[in-house]
């Protein structure tokens, strides 16, 4: 490319998750899946690339938990930081919907016995006065609804306990007011 090497988007993945630890890695094939720089049928093909290669055993982890439905490396932080804590999420970009169908939400990552959902506010895409706002008409409408929202930011992430921890007391006090 304009004497510029490049390599196609799997290869380039495939270099990251050899190199990269856990978090970073699945966040990268998160990423891809997501922005659809790799389909579910070309990440069954890494395994190949990667057989024999150090680092192979902890990338086919990493591809294991791969989700596109992640919309942010701060999403996919998230939801293995609850899946490191034992609360793993049942459902990710959970559509919260009346009786009538109306949309009242969409959740990134949601327990749906105990109707909580956890939010991973990213500077980025929360940061606005105009997304602050959204934000909170869309939490009220779902907190109207039943539902419990959790809201965490990176700083959150980096204290390995404290999401899980959170998580946990949310579905604990849910399922008691439902009994």
């Amino acid at each position: 490319m304009n004497g510029i090497a490049a390599t196609e988007p799997r290869l380039t993945v495939t270099e990251i998750i050899l190199r990269e630890r856990r978090y970073p890695a699945v966040a990268v094939l998160d990423s891809a899946l997501n922005r659809g720089l790799l389909t579910t049928e070309c990440l069954a093909t890494i395994p190949a690339l990667i057989r024999g290669r150090r680092g192979a055993v902890a990338a086919r982890g990493y591809l294991a938990e791969a989700d596109g439905r992640a919309q942010s490396p701060l999403e996919t932080r998230s939801r293995l930081r609850c899946v490191d804590g034992g609360v793993p999420p049942d459902a990710l970009q959970l559509e919260v919907r009346d009786d009538d169908g109306y949309l009242l939400g969409v959740g990134d990552l949601g327990w749906r016995a105990a109707r909580v959902i956890a939010e991973a506010d990213g500077q980025d895409a929360h940061g606005t006065p105009e997304a602050a706002y959204a934000d909170r008409r869309r939490q009220n409408r779902l907190v109207n609804a039943g539902w419990t929202i959790l809201r965490f930011t990176w700083q959150d992430t980096l204290h390995p306990a404290y999401i899980p921890h959170t998580v946990r007391a949310a579905i604990a006090a849910a399922h008691s007011r439902r009994s």
